[in-house]
């Protein structure tokens, strides 16, 4: 008669059954890290994770991509945003919120516009992306 063990995905298998094991060679990493409380303890918080996932949610859509591009060397007002994407006002106000929530432009009044610029980090995200490139 076999013993029944707890697989690694935790669920009781025979033992010695080779699909429910953790193969040597991980196991051995694995403890060399400290074991699996020591992987999870290499995720970051999730305030992190929700940070960064708005981050790469922005940088998913080619019309954010393109106002960062067109922002990148020069701050620019809305309309003349506008102008060069050719969206309708409220779809171009929800990609600037968008890019604003990620920390990746800022928008600072002056007089009745706003002055749209992107931030230290969107500018090093840019960079990355174009590294990516080559």
């Amino acid at each position: 008669m076999q013993k029944n063990t707890i697989s690694c995905c935790g669920t009781t298998e025979q033992a010695g059954d080779p699909a429910t094991e953790i193969p040597e060679q991980v196991r051995a990493e694995l403890d060399a890290i400290g074991g699996l409380e020591a992987l999870v303890n290499l995720i970051p918080k999730k305030t992190k994770l929700e940070e960064r996932s708005r981050m790469f949610h922005a940088l998913s859509d080619p019309i954010r991509l393109s106002i960062l591009y067109i922002i990148r060397d020069q701050p620019l007002c809305v309309c003349v945003i506008n102008r060069v994407m050719r969206l309708s006002g409220s779809k171009l106000s929800y990609h600037l919120t968008g890019l604003k929530e990620a920390g990746l432009i800022e928008g600072e009044y002056e007089g009745n516009w706003i002055i749209y610029s992107v931030t230290e980090r969107g500018k090093r995200l840019l960079q990355c992306t174009e590294h990516a490139d080559k």
